[in-house]
């Protein structure tokens, strides 16, 4: 096991991050270490594992790195906050760097740390598809990864369920020395605010739609995304300014990225150029990560029908 875990740091060491100091380092079965997961967040690590228990060669070389190492069980019933495993505790949030952007990590935030590295390249997507003008929509948007890379070009209005992921997003543009009452926040569900932005005529340059898998609005309605992803494409599809790009991702591993396609295709109009969005190099293993652009020609496998 040994010389695998160091193989795969040697391999990342091959990547170019650039000004991104948040990234994956062991990438389960991509790695040959099925069930192992390794992130590095500003030189602080948190290791995910399928197994309850962590293999004494793992835990010895993580003992050796002398890292700050958080460990999180990957359980989808009791999802806790990591806890600690080895090296200097990190009981206090901090700073990562991604793309010359800051954005604050938690150890203590929960399941989530407050980013989601699979979608870096997005991100940097975003940045540049986002110009001077631009009014962009962030929607299920957690901490406002999104909003922050947009919002460094144009307008953003970021909308989420939960009133500490806007306040947490207000913090991470203030760490960019952006500010944040320049840009609108919505708390709110995301399936009648569409409906209300396309009744008031309202119209963006951009909408990003990551929902969750599963959700359930503050009036107890459920979304799953293997049902409704295409009702939420037709809804923000309505909300666009001609020309404008539509970012549809899903991470649901139920949903294959043939069906996934089949079902943003059916919700758009026909002839549409859609673009599949590959994920960052540092995520070599099962591409469970899924991403449909709807028209700018970006850097994945073009779909016309």
């Amino acid at each position: 096991m040994i010389h695998l875990l160091n193989a795969a740091l040697r391999a990342r060491k091959q990547l170019k991050f650039g000004d991104t100091d948040a990234y994956r380092l062991i990438d389960g079965a991509g790695d040959a270490l099925p069930g192992i997961y390794l992130e590095t967040f500003a030189d602080r690590w948190l290791l995910s594992t399928q197994a309850p228990n962590i293999a004494p060669p793992l835990r010895t070389w993580l003992n050796e790195s002398g890292k700050t190492v958080y460990w999180k069980k990957l359980d989808q019933h009791e999802k806790e906050s990591p806890q600690h495993l080895c090296g200097p505790k990190q009981d206090e949030p901090f700073l990562i760097r991604e793309n010359g952007l800051r954005f604050q990590v938690s150890f203590q935030s929960g399941y989530s740390q407050g980013i989601f590295l699979d979608q870096r390249d997005n991100r940097r997507r975003v940045r540049e598809w986002t110009k001077p003008g631009h009014t962009i929509l962030n929607t299920f948007a957690y901490t406002g990864a999104f909003s922050v890379t947009a919002a460094a070009a144009g307008a953003t209005t970021t909308l989420d369920l939960s009133q500490p992921y806007l306040d947490w997003t207000r913090d991470n543009m203030r760490l960019n020395e952006i500010d944040p009452e320049q840009h609108h926040f919505i708390k709110g569900d995301t399936f009648r605010w569409l409906k209300h932005f396309a009744k008031q005529e309202r119209r963006f340059h951009g909408i990003i739609l990551d929902p969750p898998s599963f959700s359930r609005d503050d009036k107890g309605r459920v979304f799953r995304a293997e049902s409704d992803y295409g009702t939420l494409v037709e809804l923000a599809a309505a909300c666009l300014h001609p020309g404008a790009w539509l970012l549809c991702s899903t991470n649901h591993r139920g949903i294959t990225p043939r069906s996934f396609l089949q079902t943003i295709r059916a919700a758009l109009p026909r002839h549409a150029d859609l673009d599949a969005l590959p994920m960052p190099p540092d995520f070599n293993g099962h591409p469970y990560l899924k991403c449909i652009c709807w028209h700018p020609a970006g850097d994945g496998a073009k779909y016309r029908e």
